[in-house]
């Protein structure tokens, strides 16, 4: 990649962050449905075309918040420390993330974070639009669990049941917090449901080399 390829793809990814940062703002204030594409793209200062050229869709406005994770089984798969069995890193990986209070295991409390949650929960058309991303970060993973070793057949069902368990901890965690408790409070709760979902995984998929 060139210098001047460089600028334009940077240009681009922060047209895309402040588009989606303008959006998000407008649907935690007045709701989702509430907020039509012509507000975001006259509150951005933008055409309607040239927001749809950088999303296609309303609800990836919303759901560009996390395009920073789309792959990232993957990623932990493929970076893993020699002689480390893919379940035992993507395990270690969502233990160090839970302890990170990184919002993509919904352990985090932070108010702004807890709304843009229960926006997501709370559409219908957020929760079909996932599925979307759900599918790309399931292609994503078995594509890296091919690559090591697993047959076709057996790495796209690992990858499904992988995913799955990450949204259903995610979610559980928070249902805990949008109930009022705090992350400190549940910590220890997210770790051993954590290891009990990697320990049921691990069951089917470890007899595999997975």
């Amino acid at each position: 990649m060139n210098e001047e390829t460089g600028l334009r793809e940077r240009k681009k990814q922060r047209t895309r962050q402040t588009l989606s940062e303008v959006a998000i703002a407008l649907f935690l204030e007045r709701g989702f449905d509430q907020v039509s594409v012509a507000e975001v793209a006259a509150a951005a200062e933008v055409s309607k075309p040239t927001l749809f050229r950088y999303f296609p869709a309303k609800e990836d406005l919303a759901l560009h918040r996390i395009a920073d994770h789309q792959g990232e089984a993957a990623r932990v798969v493929r970076d893993r420390e020699p002689g480390t069995a893919p379940l035992a890193a993507l395990r270690a990986h969502f233990h160090a993330r839970l302890d990170a209070r990184d919002p993509v295991t919904g352990l985090c409390d932070v108010p702004a974070v807890l709304a843009f949650r229960d926006m997501l929960y709370s559409t219908r058309s957020l929760q079909a639009r996932l599925v979307h991303y759900v599918a790309e970060d399931e292609r994503a993973l078995a594509g890296a669990l091919a690559e090591a070793g697993a047959d076709e057949v057996t790495a796209r069902l690992a990858a499904t049941q992988v995913i799955a368990v990450h949204h259903v901890l995610a979610r559980d965690n928070w249902v805990r917090l949008s109930a009022g408790s705090v992350t400190d409070a549940v910590l220890a709760a997210a770790h051993a449901d954590a290891e009990r979902a990697y320990d049921l995984l691990g069951a089917g998929l470890a007899p595999q080399g997975l």
